[in-house]
């Protein structure tokens, strides 16, 4: 079920990665920056043709080095995951939707910063530091996960442990 659930969220994340960097790359200048001094001067400035393909290869090399371990489970091609996480068992269901689950959280916090990117190129808008929060919740997102793994991992030890 958590397998499930972490899926959608996985695919329904790719879909919010797409729209955001779509609309995002239509709005913004030739010239993008990444941030600003107090003066509000644009710092560290890139093409915005660099910027679209650099963060489409981001998202393709994320996904897949997350996706690689789920899917040689459901596959079966990886001996070791199968007899570790045979068909049935709830740590299969916990680590394939861990795993679906923080893509997810990847590619969120890759529309994130392109959302970041757009605040402190839009020349409308006079505060993207209303928006610096995000880089402090995504490495929160990042760490929850994290510990979250080890949970399944430490549980899933316990269970074989107890069956030897």
């Amino acid at each position: 079920m958590y397998y499930r659930f972490g899926k959608a969220f996985y695919f329904l994340s790719i879909l919010f990665f797409v729209f955001y960097l779509l609309y995002f790359y239509s709005a913004m200048p030739e010239q993008i920056s990444f941030s600003q001094d107090e003066s509000g001067n644009l710092l560290k400035e890139m093409s915005r043709g660099s910027f679209f393909y650099g963060m489409i290869g981001v998202f393709i090399l994320f996904n897949a080095i997350v996706l690689l371990p789920p899917k040689l489970l459901e596959t079966k091609n990886h001996r070791g995951l199968v007899r570790l996480f045979p068909v049935g068992d709830k740590f299969r269901d916990y680590y394939l939707g861990w795993f679906y689950s923080f893509g997810g959280i990847l590619n969120v916090s890759l529309a994130l910063f392109i959302f970041y990117t757009h605040a402190v190129n839009n020349m409308d808008d006079d505060a993207p530091q209303q928006f610096d929060f995000l880089f402090y919740v995504i490495p929160v997102l990042f760490v929850v996960w994290i510990i979250g793994l080890f949970a399944i991992m430490v549980g899933k030890f316990k269970q074989v442990q107890n069956k030897s």
